[in-house]
């Protein structure tokens, strides 16, 4: 076995390394660049060697400072985590080269499997099934209308080095697949250093499945089932199961051994995806085989109680695998949820900054039998950095059954604290709570069909809404009688504490009588109904769990004038409590109305502006390319609303903006 491992990432993949290091005994070396000096990867390892500037192209994949990192420590292997140099053929080959194992598939392997075209020929003289496409190298976007053409709309066209949702574009006519072309080609570029472009044909109401392989050194080969990762936004996983709501076991099988036969076509150890694509038939396809962990491989463990990264390192260091295909059983159901640093309410753009809280869920097994299971790299006070992928952590939790994991999962976004950056937890429990979702109906257009003008947040039925308002009487019931306790205090008197009240959420208002009693509250609403509320909830505490009318909700609770901002289950509620005569008065007041930015574009993220479309002068028509934004590694392209004149531009190429930062304006 392996004495020092060093982990040639970062973030959470590099911590979700050094924990299974640990538990078998094995030092840790970590590497970091400037952004990550305080990196909780750094402070989790036994080591932490400096690599160099913030960007990835400066550190993290440049592979002569992995090198001299390694020797550096004395390491004698390395981990790549996923992405980076994951699947970087010369780097497992330098690392050969040097003596030091690499905790990974073989290099022929990798870049016979990295290559998306080589791939496809490979697979297809497997006998595993592949998508209709053009798998020669494309030269321009002429050509690559030309190609799509003939192909037949829609497409897809993808980077061949790609992987992680970059470099891929869906084109439905000529004038997209020109744009998607250019695009991905420079994605390509940016995220891999190379920009070789490839088209196949896109499959109509696709499911994204993929298989777990595993294997050793000693010719073993097995699969562990299979993930269903059909929840995506801009090709980018964001919710992932296992198994999967559509399979059976025939289909399973089959997927299963197809992905070993591609596996030992190219000689593969260690652990593996096979990704297809899966029509409403069940009919399948090969996508591509991404020779790494997978970001969601913790939904593979929880329901094989097999630690893949501990296999992983077993296999590096020359063992056998201890289990066999007769041996794999698929035990209940799990679920994971992306936590990206993005904001669901602005087209699901990057933020960044200080988490000024992060409080994840208590993991473990609960005592409903459910386990929650939370993979991160970050802390409380940390930064998140623009330069990175912006995932903060991925929640995962288990139950028996899939309806339970998904209950379990709803309530553990719902126990999840985030503050200081947007992120997308309101759109992940919005997913939880979605029908469709809960009924298994899914395919790679979920988001795009269920979200069709983007997300704006949950709206409560009548029924949340009166559950929440019952929670705002119970807590300014609270505030007030502490506030009596203090000034009788202060004071030789108390005032008294009313009862009367009106809780006005949005559209609902609900005029009721709030009253503390041994069980807790007692809410009666002016309509006859009568709720009751039981839990513990203090000023000053950002999260609370109540039981209402035996509804257990746990809330995120914030003080805002007048009443309290309510988070739950993707509602983003301020439920005003006020008196009887105030509430009357409120009703008079004007509602202040938004600031006009029709006339302006602003930058809707942090990022660097690569590319600038217009000059002041033209007339633009609506949808047109305005300017480019690159932040997180992916490319966002801002497109006039409606057709205008710029009249100045205020930001250049090259220019580094903040959020809402003026990029041109319009007369």
């Amino acid at each position: 076995m392996f004495r020092k491992i060093l982990i040639a990432n970062r973030g959470e993949i590099a911590c979700r390394v050094i924990r299974t290091a640990r538990k078998l005994g094995i030092a840790t070396v970590a590497v970091y660049s400037d952004a990550d000096r305080d990196a909780l990867h750094v402070k989790m390892a036994d080591e932490a060697v400096h690599i160099g500037p913030a960007p990835s192209s400066q550190s993290y994949i440049v592979i002569g400072k992995i090198l001299d990192a390694v020797k550096a420590t004395g390491a004698d292997a390395v981990h790549p985590g996923y992405g980076f140099l994951s699947e970087n053929a010369n780097f497992a080959e330098a690392l050969r080269a040097a003596g030091v194992a690499f905790i990974g598939p073989p290099p022929v392997a990798i870049e016979a499997m990295g290559d998306k075209i080589t791939s496809k020929k490979i697979a297809a003289s497997a006998g595993v099934s592949t998508v209709p496409g053009h798998m020669g190298l494309i030269e321009n976007p002429e050509e690559a209308v030309r190609i799509a053409c003939g192909i037949g709309y829609p497409v897809m066209i993808k980077a061949s080095a790609g992987g992680g949702g970059k470099g891929m574009r869906i084109a439905w006519n000529d004038a997209e697949a020109r744009e998607g072309f250019q695009s991905s080609k420079n994605e390509a570029k940016s995220s891999f250093g190379d920009d070789r472009i490839f088209i196949e044909k896109f499959v109509s109401q696709p499911r994204h499945i993929e298989i777990q392989v595993l294997g050793d050194r000693h010719g073993n080969l097995i699969y562990l089932g299979e993930r269903e990762c059909s929840i995506q936004r801009r090709n980018q996983k964001v919710v992932e199961e296992a198994p999967s709501p559509f399979l059976d076991a025939a289909t399973r099988k089959a997927m299963g051994e197809q992905a070993v036969a591609l596996a030992k076509a190219v000689g593969y150890f260690s652990a593996g995806t096979v990704e297809f694509i899966v029509d409403g038939d069940r009919n399948f396809y090969f996508l591509e085989m991404n020779t790494r962990l997978q970001v969601e491989h913790p939904v593979t463990e929880l329901i094989t109680g097999i630690d893949l990264v501990e296999e992983m390192i077993r296999v590096a260091a020359g063992e056998k695998l201890r289990i066999t295909q007769d041996d794999v059983k698929l035990n209940g159901w799990a679920i994971e949820s992306r936590l990206y640093a993005e904001d669901p309410y602005r087209n699901f753009l990057p933020s960044i900054g200080r988490l000024t809280r992060y409080s994840p869920p208590v993991e473990g097994r609960r005592d409903d039998g459910t386990v929650v299971r939370n993979d991160s790299g970050v802390f409380e006070g940390g930064e998140i950095s623009m330069y990175y992928d912006p995932m903060i952590a991925k929640l995962c939790t288990w139950a028996p059954d899939r309806q339970r994991a998904i209950e379990a999962m709803a309530g553990a976004l719902d126990d999840f604290e985030v503050e200081g950056i947007g992120h997308n937890l309101p759109f992940l429990s919005a997913v939880m709570g979605n029908a469709r979702f809960r009924d298994g109906r899914l395919t790679t257009a979920f988001i795009a069909e269920e979200f069709p003008g983007g997300f704006a947040g949950v709206q409560p039925d009548e029924g949340a809404a009166r559950r929440l308002a019952a929670i705002a009487a119970a807590i300014n019931l609270v505030v007030e009688r502490r506030a009596v306790r203090i000034s009788g205090t202060l004071a030789d008197h108390r005032r008294p504490v009313g009862s009367d009240w009106v809780v006005t959420l949005d559209d609902f208002t609900f005029p009721l009588r709030s009253e503390m009693i041994d069980a807790g509250f007692l809410i009666s609403f002016d309509d006859g109904m009568v709720a009751q509320v039981v839990g513990e909830w203090r000023p000053g505490h950002t999260h609370a769990a109540f039981v209402v009318d035996g509804e257990a909700m746990g809330i995120k609770v914030n003080p805002i004038g007048q009443g309290w901002r309510l988070r739950w289950r993707g509602m983003d509620i301020v439920a005003r409590v006020r008196s009887p005569r105030v509430a009357e008065l409120a009703r008079l007041m004007p509602r202040k109305a938004p600031p006009d930015t029709s006339k302006t574009l602003l930058c809707p993220m942090p990022g660097v502006i690569t590319a600038v479309s217009v000059r002041e002068g033209d007339q633009v028509e609506a949808g047109q390319a305005l300017a480019v934004v690159e932040a997180m590694k992916m490319e966002n392209v801002l497109r006039a609303e409606r057709r205008a004149t710029v009249r100045r531009i205020a930001a250049r190429a090259g220019a580094s903006l903040a959020v809402d930062e003026l990029i041109m304006e319009f007369d």
